[in-house]
């Protein structure tokens, strides 16, 4: 029985390895035919690993100056959220508001909860068929000192990421494909 499972291991690790190397190959042949979206020319792309491990623009992510524990009101909030969501870079068709939606008072802490609710109004359609939401979380300490900031955190709608400030670059594509995705729902129920 060993004799046979050794050939059946052998057999699957050159499937496996042929696999991988035609995968390789794919992915320099596609991305070689679009040399106008690598940050190198065309002579360059030579290997799988140099695709994989080309240079990516220095980014630095921006974020602004958050209240204090003892600053912190609900208005307060609003304003520096709406400071907040004015440093990411979109699209001018985009419109979003914000919204207060409540307070959690938990042992150790306070949570305030926001919506900041987006969407692309036009002429034709001023009342946009669907939005995207990015719910944030302002967490007041009550046992940190009062000079320290308040905590933030956010995430978007139909997402799991847990974001903080400062630590991940916010992309347009993530509110479209959440309302792409609403439509295409609404689109397959018939009412």
């Amino acid at each position: 029985m060993t004799g046979i499972n050794t050939e059946l291991e052998i057999q699957a690790h050159a499937l496996v390895d042929r696999v991988i190397d035609n995968a390789r190959k794919r992915i320099v042949t596609d991305l070689g035919d679009t040399s106008e979206s690598l940050s190198r020319p065309l002579s360059e792309i030579k290997t799988y690993d140099s695709l994989l491990y080309r240079e990516t623009e220095e980014y630095e992510i921006p974020n602004i100056e958050w209240m204090t524990i003892e600053e912190f009101n609900i208005d307060l909030g609003t304003t520096k959220l709406d400071e907040f969501v004015k440093t990411w870079e979109y699209d001018n068709s985009w419109l979003y508001c914000i919204d207060f939606l409540r307070e959690e008072d938990d042992k150790y802490c306070k949570k305030y909860r926001y919506q900041v609710r987006w969407s692309i109004p036009t002429r034709r359609k001023p009342v946009p068929r669907a939005t995207a939401c990015v719910y944030f979380t302002l967490e007041v300490s009550k046992i940190k000192p009062k000079t320290f900031p308040v905590s933030v955190y956010y995430v978007f709608e139909s997402n799991r990421l847990v974001h903080q400030p400062g630590q991940s670059r916010f992309r347009d594509r993530w509110l479209k494909d959440t309302i792409d995705t609403k439509i295409l729902v609404m689109d397959t129920v018939t009412f």
